[in-house]
């Protein structure tokens, strides 16, 4: 178990998985092949205004490995060095339910077949997840399964979500979150902060948002420019802002302050390809950013959940 030196003012997904089971639980991210119907012209082409759509490394290098040869390697790594016994196969490249159910069990059952996982983490879109998926992961988690499904929101403000070219709105995702709800499926969401044209407030009034919602989970990323996209077309322009490494740390621990002391801190920054990154240069260095984030808690003398409100809406 964590010692009260290591204990975070934070709840992040160590943390979770040593309470949930007793142990560090290791997430082995995975790329099944999946594209984005907002990049193959089923909603949209090009993707959201962030998206590089060069997928991972894996699919760059050529033909991809199996779903069991890419957990076979994870299992290798994470065991030599960490020790690692146990482990989730996180479906993390594109959108991962985009795509017909049979397919969808073959790789997910692929997945839970091999040794020591005891779980899947499946990232993807509100607007790609039917019933019949929820079901599938409902019979996973009903047959003890640990399973986390992962949606992209970014921003709750449908101006923004129009901007950032998203494909979907609010109520598209609150619609997927009321349809995943109560089958043992823990959700979380990911949000963006820096999102072009929004203030602080309207990235508290997304937490504030998630807060009332029944996620256990939540991943905070910044956004990044980054070569090729169109987003880094427009900072080149000058024509988007980034957040300043101040900014970013003080929303953060303003949000984390909003949302539940039990809700599952997964992620707190993000980091994109070093070989074709713009900007804010500050992001490069992930550890001193997350250090940051910590120094300010611990100034404000604060926690996650200070200012949660319950009946918040």
């Amino acid at each position: 178990m964590s010692t009260a030196k290591e204990e975070k003012r934070y709840y992040d997904l160590k943390r979770y998985f040593i309470d949930r089971f007793g142990c560090r639980v290791y997430k082995i991210q995975i790329d099944a092949g999946f594209t984005c119907p907002n990049r193959d012209g089923a909603i949209a082409l090009g993707g959201c205004i962030y998206c590089d759509g060069r997928y991972s490394r894996l699919r760059q290098a050529g033909q991809l490995p199996t779903v069991t040869e890419q957990l076979l390697a994870g299992k290798e790594l994470y065991g030599r060095l960490r020790g690692a016994k146990r482990f989730l196969a996180y479906f993390q490249t594109a959108s991962n339910t985009y795509g017909p159910l049979e397919h969808l069990k073959k790789l997910y059952d692929e997945a839970l077949a091999v040794d020591d996982v005891i779980g899947i983490a499946v990232g993807t879109r509100p607007d790609c997840v039917s019933d019949e998926v929820l079901d599938l992961f409902q019979s996973y988690a009903d047959g003890g399964s640990h399973v986390w499904i992962e949606y992209g929101l970014q921003s709750m403000h449908d101006r923004t979500l129009r901007y950032i070219n998203r494909g979907h709105d609010l109520a598209c995702f609150l619609d997927a979150v009321r349809r995943t709800d109560g089958r043992g499926v823990n959700i979380c969401v990911h949000v963006i902060l820096g999102l072009p044209g929004e203030k602080r407030e309207d990235m508290l009034e997304t937490a504030r948002l998630l807060a009332s919602l029944p996620i256990q989970g939540i991943k905070i990323h910044l956004l990044l420019a980054l070569d090729g996209t169109e987003a880094g077309r427009l900072y080149r322009e000058g024509k988007l802002p980034m957040m300043s490494r101040e900014e970013y740390v003080q929303t953060v621990v303003d949000i984390l302050e909003l949302l539940p002391s039990r809700m599952v801190i997964q992620r707190l920054t993000a980091d994109g390809y070093r070989d074709i990154h713009l900007a804010p240069e500050w992001a490069r260095n992930k550890l001193a950013v997350l250090n940051a984030i910590n120094v300010e808690m611990e100034r404000r003398n604060t926690v996650q959940g200070a200012a949660y409100r319950a009946d918040a809406t």
